[in-house]
């Protein structure tokens, strides 16, 4: 049997398989209808999935206090292996080291799976906070997740029963890491870049993966199709713009979609360090790092995402950066440019993010043709006409979506 170029998993010489299936998954099952049940966030049900389908690889279940504060402080757990973001599991009461429980979805009531408790621990939430999104502003959507978790976190190995409703949702989108990693070795790509989407793909975006795709074999968008939060756009409808640009403006053996099931937490710097984790574990060399990678509001400078990437101590991640400078139309360069490329000023650019696209939309203001490709603006078009008066959100705009935040 001939041996993987792909890149290997992160802190492993082989993906975390922790998905049950067959009969040992019915036995599970079964046996999980009686145990104690604990329900689960959204955010936590993502990260479930992701351990059961290796995308978390190395880990083998939820963290406990020694890896949940060594992450906090030094991105490295107990064992010394590099990750960026705690991934822990709450709970409002105590349970006993050496107990079995069931996970349930919160949000479908399915049990996910299981896992024998090794550990149950107080946390501070503010520490965490303070370490992973640099600020405990209770506005900040990734400190209002933490600060809504329970009392308790639990900690230990678990069996994952399910995928929820992920792959059948985003049936041809939806991915799990050893099938991408199959699909990288039959197209014989060996540089892999990823390109991180929580937004339909405007023309920085689509700049960005041309920029990828010209040094590297492929380019692997890789969309997230979990939760959001409030006036983000919908999965399903990003799906189906990204796929009508892919379909119109991309080489199409040199792209390939997929999709994962996590919540955005909005950690900025150490939320793109996670990305590149799991990206590797999918099979990727390089990461797209762009402006503000990862944020929210002006709570990171616009490259400080780019910024933690050159303090990782050698050897920590081996899935590479590619960092990319601010992007944004310039009407007399008469294209796509970047401040290393473009020498005019900021009244000749067009500054394109996915903010100013939802504000603009949203308030049926005029979206310049130079914003995005007319397929792109005429699905999303579709899809806020739509919307009822109570459905709207307001969205505030920020230096970084106007290009009036300083470089850092």
């Amino acid at each position: 049997m001939a041996t993987s170029k792909l890149i290997p998993p992160h802190g492993s010489d082989e993906l975390k398989i922790l998905l049950l299936d067959g009969k040992e998954r019915e036995d599970e099952l079964k046996r999980a209808e009686s145990l104690p049940k604990v329900t689960m966030t959204t955010r936590e049900t993502g990260d479930l999935i992701m351990l059961g389908i290796g995308g978390f690889t190395p880990l083998e279940g939820f963290m406990g206090k020694d890896d949940w504060k060594g992450v906090c402080e030094e991105m490295k757990m107990a064992n010394g292996i590099f990750w960026p973001i705690p991934v822990t599991l709450s709970h409002d009461e105590k349970i006993d080291p050496g107990t079995d429980i069931a996970l349930i979805s919160g949000e479908t009531n399915e049990i996910m799976g299981t896992m024998k408790v090794t550990e149950c621990y107080q946390i501070d939430k503010e520490f965490e906070c303070k370490h992973v999104f640099t600020t405990a502003d209770p506005e900040h959507p990734g400190v209002k997740m933490v600060m809504s978790q329970k009392d308790y976190n639990l900690a230990g190995p678990v069996k994952v029963l399910s995928e929820s409703y992920f792959p059948e949702r985003f049936k041809g989108i939806y991915q799990r890491p050893a099938e991408s990693r199959k699909a990288f070795e039959e197209k014989g790509w060996k540089t892999i870049a990823a390109l991180q989407l929580r937004n339909p793909m405007h023309r920085s975006h689509e700049y960005l993966a041309k920029i990828a795709i010209e040094v590297s074999d492929g380019l692997y968008i890789h969309q997230l199709v979990g939760g959001l939060k409030p006036g983000d756009i919908p999965a399903d409808v990003r799906v189906k713009c990204i796929n009508t640009l892919v379909e119109n403006y991309f080489v199409k053996d040199r792209v390939m979609t997929g999709g994962y099931p996590l919540d955005m937490r909005y950690a900025g710097p150490r939320e793109g360090l996670l990305h590149a984790v799991f990206r590797q574990n999918f099979g990727c060399t390089h990461m797209i790092i762009g402006r503000d990678h990862a944020g929210v509001g002006d709570y990171y400078g616009p490259f400080d995402a780019q910024n933690i990437f050159h303090e990782l101590p050698e050897g920590a991640l081996l899935c590479k950066m590619l960092p990319i400078d601010w992007t944004f139309y310039c009407y007399k360069c008469e294209g796509m440019a970047s401040m290393k490329t473009c020498p005019h000023g900021k009244e000749d650019r067009l500054f394109l993010s996915g903010t100013a696209l939802r504000k603009a939309l949203s308030e049926g203001g005029d979206v310049p043709n130079e914003f995005s490709r007319k397929e792109v603006l005429a699905i999303l078009r579709e899809y806020y006409g739509g919307l009822q008066d109570d459905q709207r959100v307001e969205v505030k705009m920020h230096g970084h979506a106007t290009g009036d935040a300083k470089k850092k």
